[in-house]
């Protein structure tokens, strides 16, 4: 390590090497601009399997009214397999965690009972349950008691693909009023957010009734025993909405409520009979794939975030999941980081740093990727809030020649509005065709580039000779005349053309031009970006590389370029 810099050996040699002077490398051209074609991609994105409100089929309605091609499913790896969830809820009080992991209950009422009680008692509790505590809740009048679960870090949300809940209640007093489980699930297009209402005592038989996004089914019940109730979760969706696909749902909410009655309950059991193992994952496929019938024009890819280190998105490769701590608790310890993508590399694909600076500012994050290189990532998320520091960031890893794919991010998890998500950009690549092993081949070239959802959806490119050089890193003593394109440029926008020397240092060093036509000397780079009339950024191409000599770290094999002239 060089103290006085902060550069690692490593960095000093990278920076070395470009500066210097040499011949050019051995490799084939790609093929013309006019024989790609611009794909547009959501590359972060979470479905029900993950801890938010999205449902795959809201998520590709949103892909369909913004005209993205393709969705790549990101849900985090532990939640698939809902590694450390919550198995159950015993009642023994407020406060209750399992495995460490917290769960507590929230009181509420809704209208004005003349009375009402939430207690947790010893006597009595459910024969099923051992020696602990019951929880007695009663009101009366007008009015509702509501006991609201909350399990921390959402432990309990899961998608209800393979799921059954239990609860033993004992009712003590009915008098017409009723228990209620009511569980959230998922947001639907055209309908919300899905409520599965559970009316337990308040009739003699089962029955469905579906009023737009609120589900209710009745149970009737004998008073004053207990019973166990299970409740089938999609087989309940399934009839109750049979216009969608059952299993793509979440369990993104539990509450009880009492009217006119007193209950006691006890046991609550998530039961997720299809977690074992790998079994999360073909569950998930299955899930997907049955959403997808209903969108044939959205093409869509399972990848997932793996969530116990710094994130990270893993596309491709044979998504075998890496082994989880217990509890699953996030450790950001940049080796451990690095060790994991080692790991996911092994298994095939491409590894992307999510959210970069979520645990490290600007300068710490340029220290870490130049002396680290980007931890061994093939793609970053530069495409995010705040996005002039991720910018910021990426010249200085450009300037020392630690070659990655920057990405635009959303990292939706609720598909209400991919516009109004506070991260709402796009990533583009220049491909072939739509499959995934062209789309892999094209990120890991660094033929990509990022734009803002809403407000810019063009096309960015850098051209050498007629063809798309995005991306490559060429060797040559010789300067390169490179063409920077822009289509659909918003009124009043600007293209700007960003050069910068390669170099060590931890700070870049770049100039803005607004000439499209540059003369690349070596030991330079050059990229794009738009910036709309307010000062937004609105768009930013990933850079093409002229180095004066092979440098002593190999370059990737996917961004080695030959001149076509």
């Amino acid at each position: 390590m060089d103290h006085a810099t902060g550069l690692s050996r490593r960095a000093v040699l990278l920076a070395a090497a470009c500066a210097g002077a040499g011949v050019a490398t051995d490799a084939s051209a790609a093929p013309s601009a006019g024989a790609l074609l611009p794909v547009s991609m959501a590359t972060h994105i979470h479905g029900p399997f993950s801890e938010g409100l999205a449902s795959y089929a809201a998520h590709l309605e949103q892909a369909r009214k913004h005209k993205v091609d393709v969705v790549w499913w990101t849900d985090h790896d532990f939640r698939i397999a809902a590694a450390g969830h919550r198995q159950a809820v015993h009642f023994d009080g407020a406060s209750e965690p399992e495995h460490g992991l917290g769960w507590t209950w929230k009181q509420h009422l809704a209208g004005k009972p003349r009375g009402h009680a939430a207690d947790f008692v010893a006597s009595p509790h459910s024969p099923r349950d051992g020696t602990g505590k019951a929880l007695r809740l009663s009101a009366t009048g007008g009015g509702t008691l509501r006991m609201e679960g909350i399990a921390w870090n959402a432990m309990a949300n899961a998608c209800v693909a393979d799921t059954t809940l239990t609860l033993d209640v004992l009712p003590e007093q009915l008098a017409g009023g009723s228990l209620t489980l009511e569980i959230q699930l998922s947001n639907q297009p055209g309908k919300g957010v899905l409520r599965l209402r559970y009316d337990i005592g308040g009739a003699t038989l089962v029955t469905r009734k579906a009023d737009k996004a609120v589900g209710t089914v009745t149970r009737p019940v004998k008073a004053g025993v207990w019973q166990s109730l299970t409740f089938d979760l999609c087989d309940d969706i399934a009839a109750l909405w049979p216009d969608i696909t059952a299993g793509d749902n979440a369990l993104t909410g539990l509450a009880l409520e009492v009217r006119q009655a007193r209950f006691v309950v006890d046991r609550l059991t998530f039961d997720r009979a299809r977690r074992a193992g790998q079994a999360g994952e073909q569950l998930r496929a299955e899930v997907i794939a049955a959403v997808a019938k209903r969108y044939p024009d959205v093409t869509q890819f399972r990848a997932l975030e793996a969530s116990m280190v710094r994130h990270l998105n893993w596309f491709g490769g044979d998504l075998t999941f890496p082994p989880f701590p217990s509890p699953p608790l996030r450790d950001n310890d940049p080796d451990l980081t690095g060790s994991m993508v080692r790991r996911l590399h092994a298994h095939g694909g491409l590894v992307c740093w999510n959210h970069p600076m979520d645990v490290a500012k600007r300068d710490e994050l340029a220290k870490l990727i130049v002396t680290r290189g980007a931890l061994g990532a093939d793609l970053v998320e530069i495409g995010r809030d705040p996005v002039e520091d991720l910018l910021w960031v990426y010249d200085v890893a450009a300037r020392n020649c630690v070659f990655f794919t920057a990405l635009g991010s959303s990292d939706d998890h609720d598909a209400t509005d991919w516009a109004a998500n506070e991260d709402h950009f796009v990533s583009h690549v220049w491909s072939p065709s739509k499959s995934r092993a062209d789309l892999l081949r094209a990120l890991s070239a660094g033929a990509a580039w990022f734009t803002d959802l809403v407000s810019f959806r063009g096309a960015l490119d850098l051209r050498v000779g007629g063809v798309s050089y995005m991306g490559a890193v060429l060797v040559g003593a010789a300067p390169v005349k490179v063409d920077v394109t822009a289509t659909k440029l918003p009124k009043g926008a600007k293209l700007e053309v960003v050069t910068g020397k390669l170099g060590s240092g931890l700070s870049p060093s770049t100039k803005i031009t607004a000439d499209t036509s540059v003369l690349l000397q070596p030991g330079t780079y050059v990229r794009s970006q738009v910036r709309l009339k307010n000062g937004t950024l609105a768009g930013v191409s990933n850079p093409l590389w002229l180095l004066a000599k092979a440098p002593s770290t190999p370059i990737p094999v996917a961004r080695r370029r030959a001149l076509p002239y």
